[in-house]
């Protein structure tokens, strides 16, 4: 899952990122409401964290600018302005959850983790393809029943892959929105990945049809069905 963290305290918002990443999330980070209003629009986060005193757009507008845009994307709002107005100008400006500031990274990580099985993905939280199943909120995978230990970068890959099962995704696509915006990597890089997954998800089930195909100058695809010839 991919986070976008919006503070204008470089410091903060470095560490929030470490913190997140070391949990398994992919996260970019902006230091003024404009840009982040602008990475929020263009970019495809499953969570915004955003701080409320910021230059040029402070939080509470970037929030209400998103809604009222149509963007869906569950907001956590950061700010040292702790009371019941400001908690509830923050509430009534879009935000889903409203957190004080100083705060643990314990604390934040229960909120980021309770924004992303909000009840209407609840469903989205088991993804499923034939015989392999990802648990996203335990961050567990299992195929035949069987589990599957996979690294941070790789649960990120095959979980974007089964989110848009039956759809072709190129390499720029999983770069995209499973790596940081300012990561030094290349295509070459997913298809590292995409190999250290076919081992451990493909290879030792070899009466089993692969989970990832190629489709040769387009990308990778998991499909529900396996069509034989």
């Amino acid at each position: 899952m991919k986070i976008l963290v919006v503070d204008d305290e470089k410091r903060i918002a470095k560490s929030i990122k470490q913190g997140l990443e070391m949990d398994g999330y992919a996260v970019d980070i902006e230091h003024d409401g404009e840009d982040g209003y602008n990475a929020a629009r263009a970019g495809d986060y499953d969570l915004i964290i955003l701080d409320v005193m910021m230059p040029i757009m402070n939080g509470f507008e970037v929030a209400k600018k998103l809604r009222a845009d149509g963007n869906k994307t569950p907001i956590l709002m950061l700010t040292a302005k702790d009371q019941n107005k400001d908690i509830v100008e923050g509430l009534d400006s879009g935000a889903d959850d409203y957190l004080p500031k100083p705060f643990s990274f314990e604390v934040l990580g229960a909120r980021v983790r309770a924004l992303l099985r909000r009840p209407q993905d609840v469903l989205d939280n088991i993804l499923t393809v034939r015989d392999l199943e990802l648990d996203v909120a335990n961050h567990t995978a299992k195929r035949a029943g069987k589990d599957v230990k996979l690294s941070n970068k790789e649960f990120a890959i095959l979980e974007y892959l089964l989110r848009n099962k039956n759809q072709i995704l190129s390499k720029q696509n999983i770069m995209t929105h499973v790596w940081d915006f300012d990561a030094d990597i290349l295509p070459n890089n997913v298809e590292v990945f995409i190999n250290y997954l076919r081992n451990k998800i493909d290879k030792p089930f070899p009466g089993a049809d692969p989970i990832i195909q190629t489709v040769r100058g387009f990308g990778y695809i998991v499909k529900d069905e396996i069509r034989k010839a």
